[in-house]
């Protein structure tokens, strides 16, 4: 049988809800953009640091950083633009704000409610998909210790957990259980693959599952579900994890069997990078695979990592074209006549 290549014009790719937050969602929907112009990224907003910190505490408004990261990694408009939203101001009363979160700010200003602003910045920065922020309710992070030590402000976890020496336990959202944006229910309601990750476990991922009516809509949605593993463990927050470890935590955080499937890397790590991880506490994930089997979950192993001004990242590109291909390999729809070396993507034109 002569097999013939699945392809996926960009408009008609896949629905991809992708949940998480900071740079970890950015990268990765910096690839997918490529592969569908029907990507829902839902962003969590419960960053109370730096210059997001600041317009949140300044504006009483949710915090823009990770909603503005989004924005720019899903931007089709001019060099000049892209170069303007992403300044940060190096001296002065506004020394390291970003131009981006002040621009977001000022639609917020004007608009009659958060999302309608993220949504206008959309039509500004003419984006690929949208952004959702996965709550406009005001939340905090409240983070419990082994040790019976909890904290609250997702920018005090990091110093707490060095101080303290122990794991997390539980993170919290403050109020408890926030309504959910209807449009990010809406867009995981819709999903033909939801996407958890990649992004730091406890301060990016898991404050989305702690949004009231999103862990629901993941359980009864019939898409394929995949949580994208870091590569590397995190210091302050998993020192010592391994790929069950994070898996476990995101089930004790939500309902066991979220997720049935989880992509992880084998691309080799340089000894120069892995060093200087090591410096800090961090090292590559171990992907004990028999552990994750037990809690229902299997790994994908692919190579999906690069290092990048020193720093180890998912590669934005060789992420979104696995994602793609698990997508078509996993969809019923198209898995008899699948083969994944004849699967073409058909990718935007450059």
């Amino acid at each position: 049988m002569e097999y013939r290549p699945y392809r996926a014009p960009r408009k008609h790719g896949p629905r991809i809800a992708a949940i998480g937050g900071g740079h970890g969602l950015s990268n990765m929907l910096r690839g997918l953009k490529d592969y569908t112009e029907n990507l829902s990224a839902i962003v969590t907003v419960a960053d109370d640091g730096g210059g997001s910190g600041a317009l949140r505490q300044d504006l009483g408004m949710p915090p823009p950083g990770d909603i503005r990261n989004c924005l720019e990694a899903l931007a089709n408009t001019e060099p000049l633009m892209k170069q303007l939203i992403d300044y940060r101001f190096q001296e002065g009363t506004l020394a390291g704000q970003s131009f981006g979160n002040l621009f977001l700010a000022a639609l917020n200003g004007i608009s009659p409610s958060f999302d309608t602003a993220v949504r206008r910045m959309s039509e500004v920065l003419a984006i690929t998909g949208r952004v959702l922020p996965v709550t406009t309710a005001d939340v905090q992070l409240e983070a419990e210790f082994e040790n019976g030590a909890s904290v609250i402000g997702e920018s005090k976890i990091f110093h707490c957990k060095k101080k303290e020496d122990c794991r997390i336990t539980k993170v919290r959202l403050l109020p408890e259980r926030p309504k959910a944006l209807p449009e990010a229910l809406s867009a995981i309601q819709e999903a033909d693959m939801i996407v958890l990750g990649p992004g730091s476990l406890y301060t990016s991922i898991i404050p989305n599952l702690l949004v009231d009516g999103i862990v629901d809509a993941i359980r009864a949605s019939s898409a394929l579900k995949i949580y994208v593993c870091n590569v590397m463990t995190q210091e302050g927050e998993t020192e010592g994890y391994t790929a069950s470890d994070h898996i476990a935590a995101l089930f004790k955080h939500s309902v066991p069997g979220l997720f049935h499937l989880s992509l992880v890397n084998s691309s080799p790590i340089p000894e120069d990078a892995a060093a200087r991880y090591a410096q800090e506490g961090a090292e590559l994930l171990r992907y004990d695979a028999d552990r994750c089997a037990a809690l229902g979950v299997e790994l994908v192993s692919r190579p999906i990592a690069t290092v990048q001004d020193g720093y180890v990242r998912h590669h934005p590109d060789k992420l979104a074209q696995e994602l793609i291909l698990l997508h078509a390999e996993r969809n019923v729809r198209i898995a008899r006549d699948f083969k994944a070396d004849k699967y073409q993507a058909e990718k935007r034109s450059t």
